[in-house]
């Protein structure tokens, strides 16, 4: 899934050039690439489909530039993960009725690629036996109100555990009670399961959606099919696929990760994976002189030189004709902001 804005790490994400298609962290790779071939390790590179609004297709081919057109699937409008993902299984199950999928972020960073093969690989194959949707869950580290949490059965000795229900998410205080009962985990959105069984789970919780696409089925995978999805897909629901089918289904299971994760979606959260300079600066791309100056998220383009005194815990981001100096206690506001500079400055701006 690679359709998203990623507005909190504006203005290196624009809607025109969002933050899956930036190299994020200074690697070398986007994030989209470093998703790309993390997948690649387990299933087939000809069998990874990227789904992408429209505006982006052009980025996506210049990004990966090994995929062919039947593998990038194009949303006309942005309705949230439910109706994209049950295109795709929709197509996938055309092509192969056997098909087990994995429904993959495109903006994740994990550094143990090797567990997380491993983790996918045992979902695979249960996924493969069983009537299951199967979902990714992380061990919490702290109290996080920013994710929502996945109650499993705390019975169970099982690596693969029944889940009880999902969580929204929470205030410090329940998030706080999650991590003590000690049978939560964080929900990373990262899911698995035969496309019999999702798209099952689609009829059997969202008939209206399952009715939409369905009418689709002789047009996917034929010249037929982008007329179809450019008329019909706009009319579908706009629902998340943990609203639309994985809250209420009753056969979900959870395994716990064994590797690290982090969704990169702030840059609080870019700043936590990078490595610090002594002052405990993170820096991408910049070349600093810093002078009490500590705990603060610098990036910019090429090099440039940045000099800092006396700012502590900031984001500074150098991006073309924006220059964002923002408190890091803050960053959920980046969105209020970047609004406020559109309303103020013109939509180009964001």
């Amino acid at each position: 899934m690679a359709g998203g804005v990623g507005s909190r790490f504006w203005p290196v994400s624009t809607q025109e050039f969002p933050k899956q298609f930036h190299d994020m962290l200074g690697t070398g790779d986007t994030l989209i690439q470093k998703t790309f071939k993390r997948l690649a390790n387990l299933i087939p590179k000809e069998n990874i489909f990227i789904l992408t609004n429209e505006r982006y297709n052009d980025l996506v081919f210049e990004q990966l530039p090994e995929v062919t057109k039947r593998q990038v699937v194009l949303e006309p409008a942005m309705r949230n993960t439910a109706p994209c993902i049950l295109y795709a299984s929709l197509k996938i199950q055309k092509e192969n009725p056997d098909a087990v999928m994995i429904v993959a972020p495109s903006d994740h960073w994990i550094e143990d690629e090797i567990s997380f093969t491993k983790n996918v690989q045992q979902a695979f194959d249960f996924c493969s036996k069983n009537d299951v949707l199967m979902t990714l869950g992380i061990q919490p580290t702290f109290p996080n109100t920013g994710y929502g949490y996945i109650e499993y059965d705390k019975g169970s000795s099982e690596a693969i555990k029944s889940v009880a229900q999902f969580k929204e998410k929470p205030v410090y205080e329940v998030a706080k009670q999650y991590i003590d009962q000690g049978n939560f985990l964080w929900n990373a959105g990262i899911f698995m399961w035969s496309v019999t069984s999702v798209v099952k789970a689609f009829l059997n919780n969202q008939p209206e959606l399952y009715k939409l696409f369905e009418q689709g089925l002789a047009a996917y995978n034929t010249d037929l099919e982008e007329g179809f999805i450019l008329e019909n897909y706009p009319k579908a629901e706009n629902i998340s696929v943990d609203y639309a089918i994985m809250e209420k289904s009753k056969n979900v299971n959870v395994i716990a990760a064994e590797f690290d994760w982090n969704d990169l979606g702030t840059w609080g959260s870019l700043y936590d994976k990078l490595e610090k300079d002594d002052a405990k600066n993170a820096i991408v791309h910049a070349r600093t002189l810093t002078e009490d100056a500590s705990g603060n998220m610098i990036r910019t383009k090429d090099d440039k030189i940045v000099v800092v005194d006396g700012l502590k815990d900031y984001i500074i981001v150098d991006k073309d004709e924006v220059l964002l100096i923002f408190p890091k206690a803050k960053e959920q506001d980046i969105k209020k902001v970047l609004q406020n500079v559109k309303d103020t400055f013109g939509a180009q701006y964001g």
